[in-house]
């Protein structure tokens, strides 16, 4: 009983802190730059603070490895994402995808139960017919989510990511929850790729709203999953990486953002994000990346992302789960479709994600993110 109650007791505290982080965050704010709903909760976690001086993202400050994997706590927001498309020995398809987001509250700096981080993550897994998630919330500075660079390791809980060096690989992820597990062993089969200006990618075509990127878009899975009823499955495929970091990733009039990241084959993965504005055109920029370690920056006149019909979740929203991608330069003309429609998910900052398809010029697979609807 008395293990129950010390849990219990800290389950409430993080929740607790959670509130008061994320009242701070919306307090911080203009209220008129909100809309209703779960959009409040991503423009306020998303948006810098107008009275908190954060570090800015700057094009004359290139990203440099490994230096750059370590966290960056000058700035508001650290960002990593990690996407694997797997099958099991029968050919049954999962997807796997896990977030670890920082957030600053402020701008003190300050150390211990003062610190002004904030940590999330979530990890889910999705077949054509099920899904599993959960999320972690944890306050900086009391050792209960962090980071250390010699090793590599990002942890919050007993969740974790390791390595035994400076770099994310080749890493393990390791997540146990009380209704699945994960245990994924993850190698680069490819190069580390800087996107953008030196690793400055902007996100508006008119406001001065970029972030600093790292992705690692070849890299070769290999593991477990545990699933319902404590059944075992082995599964390999390929993943996807990246870290992004800044200070304020929307802009006032942003709505939210589409993002695709699709395995055109072995040799050739390809990144494209259309960011939607209330009162302007949407904004499109990405990455076609090649194994040899080529790297061509893609934008807005380079790519055209259409949504193709919306679908009706089960939480009522209209999300469109269907979208037409095209690079003409390149050859690329794809339709996507979901692997679950069921990818919506409800955490504290909520936006569609989960494994897709391609049809059309090339037969592939990958992952796609949707915010603010």
């Amino acid at each position: 009983m008395k293990v129950k109650i010390k849990r219990t007791t800290k389950i409430f505290l993080v929740v607790v802190m959670t509130v008061v982080t994320l009242v701070a965050l919306y307090l911080n704010n203009s209220p008129q730059s909100f809309v209703s709903g779960e959009e409040d909760e991503l423009s306020y976690a998303l948006r810098a603070p107008r009275d908190q001086i954060f570090e800015p993202v700057l094009p004359d400050s290139p990203v440099i490895l490994p230096r750059d994997f370590a966290f960056h706590n000058k700035f508001q927001h650290g960002w990593w994402h990690f996407f694997a498309n797997v099958k099991d020995q029968k050919g049954n398809e999962y997807g796997v995808q896990w977030s670890y987001f920082r957030v600053a509250s402020n701008d003190s700096g300050m150390s211990g139960w003062l610190s002004p981080q904030l940590f999330i993550s979530h990890i889910v897994i999705s077949s054509k017919d099920q899904v599993w998630r959960e999320q972690r919330v944890a306050r900086g500075g009391i050792g209960q989510a962090g980071m250390t660079v010699k090793p590599f390791k990002l942890w919050i809980d007993n969740w974790y990511w390791r390595s035994l060096g400076k770099t994310p690989f080749p890493g393990l992820l390791d997540v146990k929850t009380d209704n699945f597990a994960i245990s994924l062993k993850t190698l680069t089969k490819g190069p580390f790729v800087i996107p953008g200006d030196r690793g400055y990618v902007p996100k508006h075509d008119l406001l001065p709203i970029a972030s600093h990127n790292i992705t690692s878009p070849f890299l070769e899975v290999r593991g477990e999953l545990k699933l319902a009823n404590n059944k075992v499955v082995s599964v390999s495929g390929q993943g996807w990486m990246s870290k992004e970091w800044g200070s304020g990733l929307l802009a006032e009039s942003q709505k939210g953002w589409d993002w695709f990241v699709v395995h055109l084959d072995n040799d050739m993965t390809i990144s494209v994000s259309r960011s939607r504005h209330e009162k302007q055109l949407s904004y499109s920029f990405g990455t076609l990346s090649s194994n040899d370690g080529k790297v061509e920056r893609l934008d807005d006149s380079d790519i055209t992302i259409t949504p193709l019909d919306e679908t009706v979740l089960r939480n009522g929203k209209r999300v469109p789960l269907q979208w037409s991608i095209k690079v003409p330069k390149h050859g690329i003309d794809v339709n996507t479709q979901a692997l679950n429609n069921d990818i919506w998910l409800p955490f504290i900052i909520p936006y569609g994600e989960g494994p897709i398809k391609t049809t059309g010029t090339h037969q592939a697979f990958g992952f796609m993110q949707l915010t603010g609807y």
